[in-house]
């Protein structure tokens, strides 16, 4: 079974970042996905040196704005990052990476166009800063919500991607 740690709007608050890291680690998680509002490069070197030897893929945020230092950082550290959207092919899966544009409801119905299309098998966003886990026709729509706990409880997802199971854990 591959797991896959999902996590999304750091905004550069290591505190709780590390207590993702301790959740995702403890949960065993094969790959980690970043889905935006990394921020800062020093963010993303945290992450990457917590997590060693474990696959990263991200996509940058609208508040990433020193994208030169982010993927400078993600070179040094094998990370693969980049402007949304990213498609990963995984275990015969297509997920879908997004992070999202202006208000929140923007977002989530540019998300549930895109889950409604049936080309996915799953679509993953960020950027709402609030939960979101739902099956649509048998695909999944995924937003771990936010680590940073700026507007929401923090939490993050994780994803079986063989069977699409995901769960939303509260980072406490």
């Amino acid at each position: 079974m591959t797991l896959i740690g999902v996590i999304s709007d750091t905004h550069d608050n290591i505190a709780m970042l590390e207590k993702a890291v301790d959740i995702l680690k403890r949960e065993g998680v094969d790959m980690v996905v970043h889905l935006g509002d990394i921020v800062a490069p020093f963010t993303l070197a945290r992450l990457a040196g917590l997590l060693k030897g474990v696959r990263i893929e991200a996509i940058y945020g609208n508040n990433c704005g020193e994208k030169l230092g982010l993927m400078r950082v993600a070179s040094n550290y094998g990370i693969s990052i980049s402007d949304p959207p990213k498609i990963l092919e995984i275990k015969g899966r297509k997920i879908l990476l997004i992070h999202g544009w202006g208000p929140a409801d923007l977002t989530r119905r540019l998300a549930e166009s895109l889950v409604h299309s049936g080309f996915w098998d799953a679509v993953l966003y960020g950027h709402t800063h609030s939960p979101d886990l739902r099956y649509v026709r048998g695909r999944l729509l995924l937003n771990p919500g936010e680590v940073a706990g700026v507007l929401e409880k923090p939490s993050l997802a994780i994803l079986e991607v063989e069977n699409l199971k995901a769960k939303i854990i509260e980072i406490i």
